[in-house]
């Protein structure tokens, strides 16, 4: 496979110098070893790529929206296929104090907040390839205001004793409120404009229906968002939400007309919203499906709560899952909410192959083009993948670089000899070189110009 050749496609939006530049670069992260900063890439870039053109690489500001779309449409795009908008935060650590953007962000794997560097990705999820795309990376940089706003949050909810609870009932004095007008979070201001921009470069070419987000923006505010974007949003609810069904009885003769029926109860779902029941092992689960009110939105949600029962010791635990599209039926909602998480795949290989965890930079620019960089070389390294003459279904991007690391170490010999071997011997030795730190054997081309 030429690099610079699949590289083409980025043309109109880069000079012909940054696209050989480009090419110099993603080669050397898929040969080298180590940790991938510009100093590893500089030492296996060879010829072309010194540690000077990487600085520049890195220094200027590229367009990474459309070089993320140029590559998306060229080579990944599918017209046949559907796709789901999925976004999601991701979370580095980082050291110092001098990074751009660096502020304390809460980290699963620590449980806690900790000193790193965020960013918000928005992807593209294929339903039949069952592959996550990244299109639009954006780094988190907090203002003076939201800090502070958020420290106050923090510091009034721990001051907050348990006799300040208010009494039940509506506050004397308080009125309705028009739940359509909401007001955006910072967080979700950030994330409408990132997908009115894209919705916007992508217009008219990949038909987008649905949007998939976590649980963490299951609430009104990001339903509301999600369809001024005219997308349907597909999240999850807390497991107490408070649901209820449409009320059906007959009309009081007097005052408003009833909304709320009765409450829906988890562990005693009536039977005719069961759509289907799978029992593995000792494990059986039961969809549900219904058309429900919550009181915080404006609409109907449709509903699939699954709910699984150990018929060992009866323990129950239940899931909300939900939709703002009242035509989509169970088990697609549940399978899309399942594909978001493949952009979890995506985190994890730009942090453990292609420098997410590594990178030094503490630039704007060079922060940004360092996360860009490696949430790029993840849709690289899909199609450089895919080119494999018949690759077996384990192939990894381990695989894919022990290949191009074989090819480098074979050219590099191949120059020190005397006489060059013939074809048909240079490829045999091309193939037994790149099989030595592989696991999974392939048939494999690459070569970079």
């Amino acid at each position: 496979m030429d690099i610079l050749a699949l590289f083409q496609c980025l043309q109109p939006h880069v000079t012909a110098t940054g696209c050989r530049r480009f090419s110099r670069i993603a080669w050397a992260m898929l040969v080298m070893t180590g940790r991938v900063t510009m100093l590893g890439i500089a030492r296996w870039a060879g010829t072309g790529g010194s540690y000077r053109t990487v600085q520049r690489f890195f220094a200027q500001a590229l367009p990474w929206a459309a070089l993320f779309w140029a590559f998306f449409r060229q080579h990944l795009h599918c017209p046949d296929e559907v796709y789901l908008v999925a976004d999601d935060e991701v979370m580095v650590t980082k050291a110092g104090k001098s990074t751009h953007g660096l502020d304390r962000f809460f980290a699963s794997l620590y449980g806690k907040p900790v000193p790193g560097l965020s960013f918000f990705t928005v992807s593209l999820v294929s339903v039949q390839k069952r592959r996550s795309f990244p299109l639009r990376v954006e780094q988190v940089v907090r203002s003076d205001a939201e800090t502070a706003v958020s420290k106050a949050n923090a510091e009034a909810k721990q001051a907050k004793s348990p006799r300040d609870t208010r009494r039940p009932g509506r506050p004397k004095g308080s009125t309705n409120k028009k739940k359509v007008a909401v007001t955006f979070t910072p967080e979700l201001g950030r994330l409408k404009a990132m997908l009115d921009a894209l919705l916007q470069l992508m217009a008219r070419v990949v038909p987008l229906t649905h949007l998939v987000l976590d649980g963490h923006f299951g609430n009104h505010h990001a339903l509301a968002m999600a369809r001024q974007c005219n997308l349907h949003l597909i999240s999850k609810l807390r497991y107490d939400a408070a649901l209820y069904f449409p009320y059906t009885g007959p009309y009081a003769g007097r005052g408003p007309h009833r909304q709320y029926g009765c409450k829906v109860d988890d562990d005693h779902i009536p039977l005719p919203y069961l759509q289907e029941t799978t029992v593995p092992g000792h494990i059986q689960t039961r969809f549900y499906q219904a058309q429900v009110l919550h009181k915080e939105f404006a609409q109907p949600l449709h509903v699939v709560i699954i709910v699984k029962t150990n018929l060992r010791t009866q323990a129950q635990a239940h899931v909300i899952l939900f939709s703002s599209d009242l035509e989509l039926t169970s088990m697609p909602l549940v399978d899309y909410y399942g594909l978001r998480f493949q952009i979890e795949f995506n985190f994890r290989d730009a942090k453990q192959y292609w420098g997410l965890e590594d990178f030094t930079n503490v630039t704007p620019a060079g922060v940004t083009n360092a996360a860009n960089l490696a949430l790029f070389m993840v849709n690289v390294a899909y199609r450089l993948r895919a080119d494999m003459h018949q690759p077996p279904p384990d192939y990894s991007v381990l695989d894919l670089k022990a290949d191009c690391r074989g090819y480098k170490y074979v050219e590099e010999t191949r120059q020190m000899l005397p006489e060059k071997p013939a074809p048909v011997l240079l490829a045999q030795i091309r193939h037994q070189v790149a099989g030595l730190g592989r696991i999974h054997t392939s048939q494999s081309s690459f070569r970079v110009l």
